[in-house]
């Protein structure tokens, strides 16, 4: 049980690559800036982790479905796993969204 939480966000970042190798909206479009990006949004994630847990507004909660391991106070090891799934999924929808409404343009003017 204690892998719950970490194997379902590793599940969801696998079907979120799924669906960007499946459009070509992220990874699979253009990797060299999908990386620069994700690694943008994790750094930039984790410094507002930091400062809110600095002011002691985040704090880490107890469950079964979690390792209890921490790479800082009040930091799981799961966290960084959620902002990789978070960024993903965020790039993902954005990505897919900007495909949609450009297509759907498209067939409006002709």
């Amino acid at each position: 049980m204690a892998f719950a939480y970490l194997s379902t966000l590793m599940g969801g970042i696998v079907c979120m690559l799924l669906l960007d190798f499946r459009f070509r909206l992220f990874f699979w479009r253009d990797s060299a800036s999908a990386a620069l990006v994700t690694a943008a949004g994790i750094v930039f994630l984790l410094l507002w982790d930091a400062a809110g847990i600095a002011a002691g507004i985040f704090l880490r909660g107890s469950s079964e479905a979690m390792l209890g391991i921490e790479l800082a106070p009040e930091m799981p090891l799961e966290e960084p796993f959620f902002l990789v799934f978070l960024v993903l999924c965020t790039m993902v929808l954005y990505t897919g969204s900007v495909r949609i409404l450009e297509r759907f343009g498209k067939e409006r003017n002709t």
